[in-house]
């Protein structure tokens, strides 16, 4: 009874040795009722196959979307192009420094407000023994030099045209100017009020309504327009009599 009884406990053991070598990275064993049981141990696999078509479609648009997104790309996007292309629509000339004025524009207005604002302050509080008449001297003095560079500025760069919208056949056309707030402002101006600028005034293409206007004729590429645009002073004959 003794020997059978360890026989019996040897062929056990040999059993439950050689179903754990046929299984030995699944984690599962036998166990005593005939169910398969999994191991404490055991870490579960991820195979990526068995994700659907349409989850790995959704996971894979927000990368493509992103990625998109942080290249780097010259000149603006799809929508802002195509936006831009409606609003400038019959636009025939653009002013080639137009975004260097107005960033010197601005400068200038704000180092103006600065000065206007900050100038007699900081005069006031850095010599409290300097002359009450004299601190006043300087900061007007301050004042009207900021306030005289930025009129100056203005008054130079007044007559350049930003934008020039212009229909083939049309007796008028559109410009854009730009304020000494540094906005732009259109205006509507007709050939027959077009005028030769008779001024010394530097950077001056033509007169109308009164005001000066400036085009640059090396990157006016429609020559009929700035033909039209830069009339000729007609002499009088009796002139040189």
């Amino acid at each position: 009874m003794a020997s059978t009884a360890l026989l019996r406990l040897l062929r056990s053991q040999s059993k439950q040795l050689s179903s754990r070598n046929c299984f030995p990275s699944s984690g599962y064993h036998p166990s005593g009722s005939g169910a398969w049981a999994h191991g404490l141990n055991a870490k579960p696999i991820f195979n990526p196959a068995i994700l659907p078509a349409a989850a790995q479609r959704r996971w894979a648009s927000p990368a493509t979307t992103k990625e998109d997104d942080s290249k780097i790309s010259i000149g603006p996007r799809r929508g802002e192009e195509a936006g831009k292309d409606d609003k400038d629509t019959g636009v025939v000339y653009y002013g080639p420094i137009s975004t260097t004025v107005k960033k010197v524009k601005l400068l200038s207005l704000s180092t103006c407000c600065l000065s206007v604002s900050l100038g007699p302050v900081i005069t006031f509080m850095t010599s409290p023994d300097m002359n009450v008449i004299l601190k006043g001297a300087v900061a007007s003095s301050v004042i009207f030099l900021s306030a005289t560079t930025t009129a100056a500025l203005h008054w130079f760069v007044s007559p350049y045209v930003h934008k020039l919208r212009w229909q083939p056949g049309s007796d008028s056309f559109e410009v854009e100017m730009m304020s000494w707030l540094a906005t732009y402002i259109p205006r509507t101006i007709k050939f027959s009020d077009i005028r030769p600028p008779e001024t010394n005034r530097p950077f001056v293409t033509f007169k109308a309504n009164g005001s000066f206007y400036f085009v640059d004729s090396d990157h006016c590429h429609n020559k009929a327009l700035l033909a039209r645009l830069t009339p000729q002073k007609h002499e009088s004959a009796f002139k040189n009599l």
